[in-house]
């Protein structure tokens, strides 16, 4: 790198290279500049030299100022001032990239296994390269102003290495040719490090004593490039007011208004950024996120996937033997999209090829192959013998990584390695084994090899008699994002693949130890399973449960563990989930409710004339699911919902709901959107001899789907009782369409329209069919639907007149005191049949009461009434109970509101209870009882995930494991 100039950058020693006239000329060309540039104006004419090469320091920034200089001395053919500028500036893109290039070099060289995913991502990412070359190209139609390439992967999927290798062939000459002269390296730990910068500082945090060329930097935006990785990691919230934003490169702000300064180009407009992030639903990536941004996915490719194997086997036949092993499962097939991952089965799969093994029988799940990875990397690659040394490494090793994962510790110190009692030489026997890697976010720390092989190692230390320890690093306050580890779903996955006999027997053997607490495990949980139906909290869904059995494939323990399953509830994302599912499945002989959820899986709308290879796997998984419809003896309900059916996966579950063996009873679809909107479905369900209750929820109907309903409703062999169109967007304008299914005839007892505006226009249309002599309606559930008391004097007609209504609910409307005195009026008439009434929230005082109370004493039918949530208050409720008390009320169920009552009403409520044990007061509001719930809210929708499984609570719960989370609160350093 060519040495600077002292004068550089001295004004002083430019314009003394001007003569008297030549000044005078350069203070007025400056002036002009000043103008074309907007800058804030001030007097110069009568300065002198010194004068003025003291004042624009203070009065511009840099860039500014030699950007003005350039161009003016270009105007007044200064040929030998502009060719020391541009000298200048040339060495100044020479220096950053030297500093660039001792960046990182120093990370490539962190790696001792690094070389060989280079050289694998360097020749397999062109087509990256390709993107990144022509998105900063401002001739191409890839680029657009102010760009941002966001750069996604998983972790460990190799976004640092592709960056890493961009900015190398950026410093070579190969990438970025008179597009980019600077770039600016940040990464969101360093970014979390700080609280207050300057732009300026920023930049020179990496220049050898933090003195950057700032202005040359900043010189010509258009051609400096920031790169920022890992977004989805940076602590802050990047939500920064318009009003906040500086463009002063020199002032210090917060880091938060520093950063959206930048990426909303308020600071260096014109400059290019490459963005790396995991897929992420955090707002810091959403916030920045344009639609001319450009977007690419890191991952191994079923292509790229090959071209690893290959490289790394070097021989055709090992590589194609070892590829048709993960092709085969769908969970090794996700474990070898991450190119870490990839390595460690690779390496363990030559092994055992080397070895002469049966490498198709021993390497089955990634419980095998992390059993292998570690017991091979500790026993035969260190070049150990002593056994006990051996269980030893093992045994600090999981001790490094339970209290690491308890604590949200990634990122080891060297204090934390000798806490759990590690050397230097046991830490240079890891880093050879590459089981614990030197950080590359996090200066003088140590990292797993990636996070799998943490977590696998917690498994075994679950399975450990061994003591707790709580690492130093674990009582940071502050924890990075990335190192906020909450789910432990994949260390339950191990711990059932661990319990497999010849899972833990690659461990056992190699380390002459016997893991003490599977057998009590095993009990614990199978006792843990058969008791889950008592406490279904206790397991909210069953994905994660799956996993675990499929990763064990003990045919007896899976089948223990299910037996008593008799509702299962699985989210289905990718083929993966299909295929745990549908081994588990296969085991619930019990089973009687299934729901089911499939997300962005069959999201192609246009028909599928000629599938991929990859959908029709997709479909084969997808028609599996849908035959256990009719195979499965015992089930009886069917949940479907947040799914998104094309028009192909929509056929496979038709022909499987009308299949002559289809047993099902309950069919409710929620958030559910197909191809031929319902048209299949709805015909298939019309051959359905067994069902008795569809509930279609949170769709929008059409006038098709209506008449579909219409037809199947009529069928002679239709069995329908309840229909159930809750939260469909059902208007005044759709109630002629449901009034026609009321009068339609047939087998339809129950109609439930909860959460749809029908307004009182609406209801007075449906209550024309009620009182039609067709209408065979038993029950009426109108849950929020927007009714007042303008429609209060046709209800009370109908439960004047109709001879078949018995139950009928109202809750959450406005009716108010006047709409129901209507409503309950007919009460009074023996012709009123009713039996249920149902009025809670809605808005009535104290004020009915009294006619309520004449309700109660008169009514020979009614035996439920359910006004809570409503402001009754002291003296309408004691009206209410002095009618309770009465041997002429025949109520069997009530729900009245009786928190806030005085002394004297208490007491009349005891001597009621005491008069009338039988009674039952109810405590739960509308919400909580059955029937009354809307349906599953979608986790396709943008912000909302699956929720969590609670699974945790079975391992929790175990003795061993909770000695370990009170342990973890108090630090226990005994040696092993």
């Amino acid at each position: 790198m060519a040495e600077s100039d002292s004068t550089d950058f001295d004004l002083l020693w430019y314009l003394e290279n001007l003569s008297d006239k030549e000044f005078q000329s350069f203070k007025k060309y400056l002036a002009r500049k000043i103008l074309d540039f907007k800058l804030p104006q001030f007097p110069l004419i009568q300065m002198t030299k010194e004068e003025l090469a003291n004042v624009l320091p203070i009065s511009y920034e840099g860039q500014y100022i030699w950007n003005m200089l350039f161009s003016i001395f270009s105007m007044m053919r200064k040929e030998d001032l502009c060719r020391k500028i541009i000298g200048r500036r040339n060495r100044n893109q020479e220096a950053c990239k030297a500093v660039m290039r001792r960046k990182f070099m120093l990370q490539w060289e962190s790696h001792t296994f690094g070389k060989f995913h280079y050289k694998f991502f360097r020749d397999v990412s062109s087509d990256v390269f390709y993107i990144l070359q022509l998105a900063y190209d401002s001739t191409s139609y890839y680029s657009a102003n102010n760009l941002n390439v966001f750069l996604m992967g998983e972790r460990a999927s190799g976004k640092t290495i592709v960056i890493n290798l961009a900015v190398l062939r950026w410093i070579k000459g190969e990438m970025w040719q008179n597009m980019i002269s600077y770039v600016v390296h940040l990464t969101a730990h360093e970014i979390n490090q700080m609280t207050n910068s300057s732009l300026a500082e920023l930049i020179a945090k990496d220049w050898p004593d933090g003195q950057a060329p700032i202005a040359d930097i900043l010189s010509d935006p258009k051609k400096l490039l920031f790169i920022l990785e890992d977004l989805d990691n940076i602590r802050f919230e990047l939500n920064v007011n318009e009003s906040a934003l500086c463009s002063n490169s020199t002032q210090k702000v917060p880091i938060p208004v520093l950063l959206v300064s930048l990426l909303k180009r308020k600071m260096a407009p014109g400059c290019w950024f490459l963005i790396s992030s995991r897929p992420t639903r955090g707002n810091n990536v959403k916030t920045f996120l344009k639609e001319v941004d450009c977007c690419t996915t890191l991952q191994l490719s079923n292509g790229k996937r090959e071209i690893y194997f290959n490289s790394f086997f070097k021989d055709r036949q090992r590589a194609s033997a070892a590829l048709q092993l993960v092709h085969e499962d769908e969970i090794l097939v996700g474990l070898c999209r991450v190119a870490i991952l990839c390595w460690i089965t690779c390496t363990v799969l030559k092994r055992q090829m080397d070895k002469g093994r049966d490498f198709q029988l021993c390497c089955q799940t990634p419980t095998d192959l992390h059993a292998h990875f570690l017991a091979d990397a500790l026993t035969s690659e260190a070049g150990l013998t002593a056994n006990q040394y051996h269980l030893g490494l093992l045994k600090r090793l999981c001790l490094l990584a339970a209290g690491g994962l308890f604590l949200s510790t990634l990122n080891f110190s060297g204090e934390d390695l000798r806490c759990v009692g590690f050397t230097e030489a046991d830490v240079s026997v890891l880093q050879a084994a590459n089981i614990l890697l030197p950080s590359n976010t996090h200066k003088d720390r140590y990292k797993f090899i990636h996070l799998n092989v943490q977590e696998f190692c917690t498994a075994i230390a679950f399975l450990m008699a061994v003591p707790n320890y709580l690492i130093p690093s674990g009582s940071r306050e502050y924890k990075e994002k990335r190192e906020q580890y909450s789910d432990f779903n994949q260390v339950f996955t191990f711990i059932f693949g661990l319990l497999n006999a010849n899972r833990r027997k690659i461990l056992e053997t190699s380390f002459g130890y016997q893991l003490p607490m599977v057998d009590s495990f095993k009990w614990y949980s199978v006792g843990y399973m058969k008791h889950l139906d008592r406490d279904p909290e206790k397991l909210t869904h069953h994905m994660p449960l799956f996993y675990c059995l499929y990763e064990n494939r003990e045919e007896e323990f899976v089948k223990t563990i299910v037996d008593a399953l008799m509702e299962v509830t699985v989210y289905l994302q990718s083929d993966k989930d299909m295929m745990v599912s549908l081994y588990c499945l296969d085991y619930c002989c019990h089973l009687r409710t299934l729901k089911l959820s499939v997300q962005r899986i069959f999201q192609n709308k246009e028909p599928l004339i000629r599938p991929t290879a990859s959908q029709m796997k997709s479909l084969v998984y997808w028609r599996e699911i849908c035959s256990l419809f009719y195979t499965m003896e015992s089930l009886r309900e069917l949940h479907i919902f947040d799914n998104d059916l094309n028009g192909i996966s929509e056929r496979i579950l038709s022909k499987a709901l009308e299949h002559s063996s289809c047993k099902l009873r309950t069919l409710k679809l929620s958030y559910v959107s197909t191809a031929s909107g319902f048209e299949d479905l709805l015909k298939a369900l019309a051959r359905n001899r067994s069902l008795t209750y569809l509930s279609i929820n949170c769709t929008s109907i059409s006038l098709n789907m209506f008449s579909l309903l219409h037809d199947i409703l009529h069928e002679p062999t239709c069995q329908i009782s309840h229909l159930s169109l809750m939260k469909c967007d059902l208007r005044a304008s759709e109630c002629e369409e449901i009034a026609s299914l009321l009068i339609s005839g047939g087998s339809l007892r129950k109609l439930t329209l909860s959460s749809n505006p029908l307004r009182s226009d609406g209801m007075n249309i449906l209550c024309d069919a009620l009182l039609h002599p067709n209408c065979t309606l038993i029950s009426l559930v109108l849950v929020f639907c927007c009714l007042t008391e303008n429609c209060c004097s046709a209800l009370g007609r109908v439960l004047l007149f109709s001879p078949t209504l018995r139950q009928l609910d109202l809750c959450v409307n406005r009716l108010k005191n006047y709409g129901v005195l209507h409503v309950t009026f007919p009460l009074l008439f023996p012709t009123c049949q009713l039996e249920e009434l149902q009025l809670e929230e809605c808005m009535l005082t104290s004020a009915c009461c009294r006619s309520l109370a004449s309700v109660l004493t008169t009514n020979k039918t009614l035996e439920r009434l359910n006004l809570l949530q409503n402001h009754l208050g002291n003296d309408g409720v004691a009206k209410l109970l002095e009618s309770l008390i009465s041997p002429d009320c025949v109520l069997k169920v009530v729900g009245l509101p009786l928190t806030g009552l005085n002394t004297q009403t208490q007491q009349l409520l005891m001597t009621v209870k005491e008069r009338k044990p039988s009674l039952i007061f109810l405590s739960e509001t509308w919400s909580l009882k059955e029937g009354r719930e809307i349906g599953v809210t979608p986790a396709s929708q943008p912000g909302s995930i699956i929720p969590n499984s609670n699974l945790d609570y079975m391992f929790f719960k175990f003795p061993r494991m909770s000695a370990a989370m009170r342990t973890s609160n108090t630090a226990s350093r005994q040696p092993l």
